[in-house]
């Protein structure tokens, strides 16, 4: 297969091993790029991944430790990684990457702060990730692709979806035709990258906050109107933003909420179901959606938007705030009249 039909993969974790499962599966060819030798070793001897040992990895996806041969053998990049790495891994490609190469993120959060970085600095918490990558990637053919996509759907073979989203037409045609995979994996497109990323971030922090609610027994009326609060809250800093509203009722917000927030498959939503049980540990910000939260209070502040159910969840992240104390919050904000 040519260096234009090969996806590159950025990152060895849960989704980006399950996305390299379902394209090497569908024929496509992979290139997975590692900083762990042993995660690449096991993939190149026994076609599995530590890290999801249920994900098949057939001969079409290969694993490297080299970032030069990624570059050099896929044109199209999937940047996979937690975003406390962001940065870094976007300055290692920035290294090997030229203008050519197009790179879309699959990350659910804001970026995290440099240590030690002062408020004023550019390297805040709220910004987006794509704004991350193009601060240390040459090329501007950046996007991001999000959804409710679970890894363990995307291994089992279960129908999933994504969508892409973009300022350039390039970027949405070649995500949309090497990561489209029906029937397991359905990929649709936006021109709304401020919103995408954003919708993605905030359902992860609102998923810790219905984990949280279930927790302490919410019944199924209420938990719909924190449902519906929840978009409402995430469309108006997505305006704020520059966002489009509707992007917050589609697959990279609502969708993604109602299946993060189904079951214990997601990081998010057992987080907020220990938060609510009291057992959690001090770093209560190992998730993305705990991450996503935190940061996103920040952002709207400094885009003076009212959002009291994500300072709620934040606040109890923060050890601010007794669970009890933000489900009472939440439920005195969602039987107010907007």
């Amino acid at each position: 297969m040519t260096r234009a039909d090969t996806v590159g993969i950025v990152g060895a974790g849960t989704f980006g091993t399950a996305l390299g499962s379902v394209l090497a599966r569908a024929g496509r060819r992979v290139v997975l790029w590692s900083r762990d030798l042993a995660v690449v070793e096991s993939i190149q001897k026994s076609r599995r991944c530590t890290r999801l040992p249920n994900a098949p990895l057939p001969e079409p996806l290969e694993a490297t430790a080299d970032p030069k041969r990624l570059a050099s053998e896929a044109r199209f990049l999937v940047l996979a990684v937690s975003s406390k790495d962001v940065r870094e891994r976007s300055r290692e490609l920035g290294d090997v990457i030229d203008g050519s190469h197009i790179v879309v993120h699959a990350i659910g959060a804001l970026a995290t702060p440099v240590r030690g970085a002062k408020p004023s600095s550019n390297d805040l918490a709220n910004e987006r990730v794509s704004e991350v990558m193009l601060a240390g990637m040459p090329t501007l053919k950046v996007g991001v692709i999000a959804g409710p996509a679970l890894p363990a759907d995307l291994v089992e073979g279960q129908y999933s979806s994504m969508v892409v989203a973009s300022r350039f037409d390039e970027v949405i045609a070649e995500a949309r035709r090497l990561l489209n995979a029906p029937p397991v994996l359905r990929v649709y497109t936006s021109k709304d990258l401020v919103g995408v990323e954003l919708a993605s971030a905030l359902s992860g922090a609102y998923t810790v906050a219905l984990g949280l609610c279930d927790g302490l027994g919410m019944t199924t009326g209420p938990r719909a109107v924190l449902v519906t609060r929840a978009v409402a809250e995430a469309s108006r800093l997505g305006t704020a933003a520059g966002a489009e509203a509707r992007t917050f009722a589609g697959l990279a917000g609502l969708g993604n909420l109602l299946v993060r927030a189904s079951g214990d498959r997601s990081a998010d939503y057992v987080l907020g179901r220990r938060l609510a049980d009291g057992i959690v540990t001090a770093d209560t910000s190992r998730t993305e959606g705990a991450r996503a939260a935190i940061a996103a209070v920040e952002l709207a502040k400094s885009l003076r938007v009212r959002m009291p159910v994500l300072q709620g969840i934040a606040a109890v992240l923060a050890g601010k705030l007794e669970p009890r104390e933000a489900a009472q919050l939440v439920g005195d904000t969602v039987a107010e009249a907007e």
